[in-house]
């Protein structure tokens, strides 16, 4: 039999018409974390982001009839259970697993507390499902249904929190993961937590009201990721950082008057945008242009920045950005960049030299310091780095550009990044401060010596083209276009996490 190009879901869960939580979200998220999603009903909801307003839960024979529509005909590689509701139903699902599991990873969002904390299920049924959980590679409960699993009282931190989950994970020989959302501070994080260890998994906190269904969609990603093949510490991670970015762009969703959504589809979107082949799209940009720190030297190097300053804009306005700045990129994107950015300098470097004179010295001086910076965090990586798409397209562009077009077209398609790297930098400087991770990129484009790299850049631009002010027009569309691969440098490591080992 051929092997599935997807890993096929079953979600099991009660349902939400506006979309956000139950079924419709697990769908989703189980599609955005790139899996073949089926399910099964339990329970009716009538609920919006205001809350629930009915309960029907339809007659125990039709859940067993669905979960024998799914037997009878289809593999299935993983399976999240949401809300269950009774004991009665509980007790189905224990069939069903002991029966129809025992081949796919099972992970149980134990739906046992509302958001104001009421227990949603009797005593009996609480009993009947923590013995449930015992089924389950991994539950993924929040702080309070944590609490009512462990039988004490919610935790009040993080580590008390993992202190519970480990005590919890002995008693049931599973994986639970510990959810930090609830807690208060910048942080959110959450980790896989087993009877003897913790894995760590750091999540910052997006300030917004709009977190409806979250435990649905974490753990149906999460599930989709097991089917996938793996582990459950890289499962949690992927799942992680795709709902962080699903809750920071849920408000841009204006979806109900109450707790809205999270944007399920963000990264999908995200990456449909970047793999957009279309030659007339490639300058387009939703920007406005960003004053320069460092001054053009005359016209010439005006209409240079002016092709550029859109694009700085949107370089500030990257996450990968923001998070180097405040030190809270993640650190797998930092070295992912790096790799690229030392192949880059060598073939940058090369197109230096084809200018001759100062750009030549350029190459020998400030990318040597660069490269120095760059040898300290790439020294234990030992492997050689191939250039993605994104770096391979731009050196290639700059290559043809210094090598095979005149001078004034040549040196306008290099000095984006002089420019651009100089204006990030110094406006990133002021984050800087000794124990912030990442202090030496932060140093080296901020500092002075480059300052005076990027001048000299500036003013030799200048100088040519007013010499060959026919070329003007071919030199702005070479800095537009060296700026947008600027962009897309910049970028291809929050794309690059998407796909990661995929």
């Amino acid at each position: 039999m051929n092997t599935p190009a997807l890993p096929r879901i079953l979600t099991i869960a009660g349902t939400d018409p506006t979309g956000g939580a139950g079924v419709q979200a697990d769908i989703k998220s189980i599609q955005a974390a790139g899996g073949f999603s089926y399910s099964v009903v339990t329970s009716l909801v009538a609920q919006n982001t205001t809350g629930v307003q009915e309960i029907f839960t339809p007659p125990i024979d039709f859940l067993r009839a669905q979960l024998r529509s799914i037997t009878d005909d289809v593999a299935i590689d993983a399976i999240k259970i949401g809300m269950l509701g009774t004991t009665e139903i509980i007790e189905v699902m224990r069939e069903f697993l002991t029966t129809h599991a025992r081949d796919c990873k099972v992970v149980l969002d134990p739906v046992m507390v509302a958001s104001s904390s009421d227990r949603l299920l009797t005593r009996e049924a609480e009993e009947a499902l923590r013995e449930l959980a015992s089924l389950a590679d991994v539950i993924t409960p929040n702080l309070p249904e944590l609490a009512v699993l462990a039988g004490v009282d919610p935790a009040e931190n993080f580590d008390a929190a993992i202190a519970q989950a480990q005590g919890l994970a002995h008693k049931l020989g599973t994986t639970v993961i510990v959810k930090g959302g609830h807690l208060s501070g910048p942080r959110a994080d959450n980790a896989v937590v087993t009877a003897d260890s913790v894995h760590h998994v750091p999540v910052t906190r997006v300030e917004t009201k709009n977190t409806h269904g979250t435990g649905c969609s974490f753990s149906s990603a999460l599930a989709t990721r097991l089917g996938a093949g793996f582990d459950t510490p890289a499962a949690t991670e992927w799942a992680s950082r795709w709902l962080h970015e699903a809750i920071a762009h849920a408000d841009a969703l204006a979806v109900g008057h109450g707790r809205g959504p999270v944007d399920h589809d963000h990264v999908g979107r995200r990456m449909q945008r970047a793999a957009d082949c279309n030659p007339e799209h490639f300058l387009l940009i939703d920007a406005g242009p960003t004053p320069p720190l460092a001054q053009p030297a005359g016209p010439h190097t005006q209409a240079l920045w002016d092709a550029s300053a859109p694009y700085l804009t949107a370089i500030m306005e990257l996450p990968f950005i923001r998070t180097l700045g405040d030190g809270t990129l993640d650190h797998a994107d930092f070295m992912f960049y790096l790799e690229q950015d030392a192949y880059y300098l060598t073939k940058y470097a090369r197109s230096l030299r084809a200018l001759g004179g100062a750009w030549a010295s350029d190459a020998d001086a400030a990318i040597a310091d660069e490269q120095e910076m760059q040898r300290t965090w790439l020294a234990d990586l030992g492997r050689e780095t191939l250039p993605s798409q994104v770096t391979r397209a731009y050196t290639d562009f700059l290559l043809a550009s210094t090598l095979g077009e005149s001078a004034a077209i040549g040196q306008a398609a290099v000095l984006p990044c002089y420019w651009l790297y100089y204006e990030v930098g110094a406006r990133l400087a002021e984050r800087n401060h000794d124990a912030h991770p990442y202090r030496d990129w932060l140093a080296t484009y901020a500092g002075d010596g480059f300052y005076e790299a990027v001048r000299g850049a500036i003013e030799r631009c200048e100088a040519t083209l007013a010499a060959n002010p026919d070329a003007l027009d071919a030199a702005v569309r070479a800095c537009a276009v060296a700026s947008r691969y600027e962009l897309d440098f910049f970028d291809q490591a929050d794309r690059a996490w998407v796909v990661r080992d995929a």
